[in-house]
């Protein structure tokens, strides 16, 4: 993350995008948050821990991640042109591993020797697994039971790199319970560091984690430039916390003709506890620690959500986005499970790419928006992981006739 990288609009001193955002938490809590936040600001104001970051995105990681034209597909829909952020392409499949090397980074220089993360679809989890591996600290990583069953892989990747993985068995056992679980045992420990995985959670958390993940977007426009000669039209990124979408939009916030487009999970339709749309379909309220749209039941709390992504599926959503929703600068849509399933299909046979279901999601409102638009518009999608975690899933839904 060179020191140019990274966008400079902050939060303000409370920890808020405009109305969002925040530390609604206990005092001894916020104490550790304020220590987290001023370690964070030294470190990024670190000319050495810059660069040190930056040397392990490119040896470590592989950055720059490229981008790539869908010659095949675009040609097939007719109408825009289809380019890819390939994040799918760094080490261990997706776009976390920007925000663990970073994280970690910070953990070392801060003294602490234990890590923790919360994981849904397990791409969170494997690379904080990684990086804690790399620098030689302790690693715990919660994940909800269902997510465990849904993807074995990663939870077998997870266990080989030397991390514990702690199962969350309460309420829907999915990605919520899985932060209860592991913000629970980072507060009981004052010598643990929380890795969180999405640009969401008590203030310093989504700046600190945009600021890891703006190396996206950062390449991105510079690469766009360099290939079209001008801007994408729109830029496109699956929203579950919102982390790999808000990586990609700080390159091209500034340029107000680049439209921003979120893509939430749709699930099954808009019938409660069927999707988890929350900008789409939420309001505001708070729910671990910070204040942002979120999906309620009839009681105000947390409501059920469903994806078929196991990485999308959390009631709330990151502050900025509700920030950028509000002022208008970014637009958020759902897609179904079905469309993100045809996506998933379409880029793996027109283009040997096989997507996260996650990243599906973005790619099938491209198909969509494409044959409506001329031939020289231009799409941008953060394919922001790959789908080797998604096969075994997919093939079993395949076998019981259910796509």
């Amino acid at each position: 993350m060179s020191q140019h990288s990274a966008p400079n609009n902050k939060p303000d001193s409370n920890g808020f995008f405009g109305a969002y955002g925040g530390q609604f938490v206990p005092e001894s809590v916020k104490a550790r948050l304020e220590e987290l936040a001023a370690a964070m600001e030294a470190a990024l104001a670190d000319p050495d821990f810059l660069r040190e970051l930056d040397d392990l995105f490119l040896h470590y990681t592989g950055r720059p991640s490229p981008v790539f034209h869908c010659a095949n597909l675009s040609r097939k829909l007719g109408g825009a042109q289809i380019w890819l952020k390939r994040e799918d392409l760094n080490h261990l499949g997706a776009h976390k591993i920007n925000n663990t090397l970073g994280q970690c980074l910070l953990a070392k220089r801060m003294g602490k020797t234990r890590v923790i993360a919360e994981t849904g679809a397990g791409q969170h989890g494997v690379a904080t697994a990684a990086t804690a591996a790399l620098m030689g600290l302790k690693c715990t990583i919660c994940m909800g039971e269902v997510d465990m069953e849904r993807q074995r892989l990663n939870v077998i990747r997870m266990r080989m790199l030397g991390a514990e993985v702690v199962a969350a068995t309460s309420g829907q056992r999915t990605l919520k319970e899985a932060v209860d679980e592991a913000l629970g045992l980072w507060v009981a420990d004052d010598e643990m560091f929380y890795v969180l995985g999405s640009a969401v959670g008590p203030h310093p958390y989504p700046y600190m984690v945009r600021q890891f993940q703006a190396i996206v977007g950062s390449e991105a426009r510079a690469q766009m430039l360099e290939a079209c000669g001008r801007l994408p039209d729109a830029t496109l990124a699956c929203v579950g916390g919102g982390s790999n979408a808000i990586g990609i939009f700080s390159g091209f916030l500034n340029d107000a003709n680049v439209r921003l487009i979120g893509v939430e999970p749709g699930g099954h339709g808009n019938e409660y506890g069927q999707h988890a749309a929350s900008l789409c379909l939420g309001e505001p309220g708070v729910l671990h620690g910070f204040n942002s749209y979120m999906l309620k039941d009839e009681k105000g709390e947390a409501g059920a959500v469903y994806s078929i992504s196991a990485g999308l599926d959390y009631p709330s959503v990151g502050p900025e986005h509700s920030m950028l929703k509000d002022a208008g600068r970014a637009e958020y849509v759902s897609i179904t499970d079905k469309e993100a399933l045809e996506a998933f299909f379409a880029l793996s046979r027109h283009e040997g790419i096989i997507p996260a279901l996650e990243s599906s999601h973005a790619l099938a409102h491209a198909m969509k928006m494409a044959p409506a638009m001329p031939a020289d518009a231009i799409l941008l999608v953060n394919l922001s992981g790959r789908g080797d975690k998604d096969v075994a899933q997919v093939a079993e839904m395949m076998e019981k006739g259910e796509i």
